[in-house]
């Protein structure tokens, strides 16, 4: 008789491997996810069965760090400004802790792990859309979710693009006003 899964060791081999995962980028081998866990390949295949579901797995894990993050930042404060809210959340998100959410996710056009989770293109944009809305409410806009969205897709592209971040955050600053008049 085998050994039973254990779901806390699968859980913290997950989080090793997306850890790795948000520092590194996805690797092509298993072999530096099984270094930054500390563990073998074979193990790694027993407690995900194949390199998709542990890639997929890692993708996942990651993208709902994002989410729980990014969703936190984007809440409405009581006595705070949305606009003020959308700033800080911008600083977080540019900076060196939403970084590694965005090189992982940013370059998805352009990578094979995109078969690994089909549709989330569409949900990586459509899941910042009802907190938007939720926030810009506050201040009486809610219409200007979407508007909001792609100006913040359309900067964060420009930053990965060019690394401009002072003219990146003028940009985004003046956006913030125009929402505030």
């Amino acid at each position: 008789m085998g050994r039973r899964p254990q779901p806390e060791i699968k859980k913290r081999l997950l989080d090793a491997c997306t850890d790795h995962a948000l520092e590194h980028g996805l690797p092509d081998r298993l072999e530096p996810l099984a270094r930054a866990a500390g563990t073998s390949t074979r193990m790694l295949i027993y407690h995900f069965s194949t390199r998709d579901v542990l890639l997929r797995a890692v993708l996942e894990n990651a993208r709902q760090r994002q989410l729980t993050t990014f969703a936190d930042l984007l809440r409405v404060r009581p006595g705070e400004p949305y606009p003020v809210t959308l700033t800080n959340a911008w600083t977080f998100i540019t900076g060196p802790e939403g970084q590694p959410y965005l090189r992982m996710f940013g370059q998805w056009r352009e990578s094979a792990a995109q078969q690994l989770l089909p549709g989330f293109r569409r949900a990586a944009t459509t899941d910042w859309l009802e907190p938007l809305e939720e926030g810009l409410r506050s201040i009486g806009r809610p219409e200007l979710a979407t508007l909001t969205l792609a100006v913040i897709r359309g900067l964060l592209m420009d930053l990965d693009a060019t690394a401009d971040h002072p003219r990146t955050n003028d940009a985004f600053a003046h956006f913030m006003r125009t929402l505030a008049n």
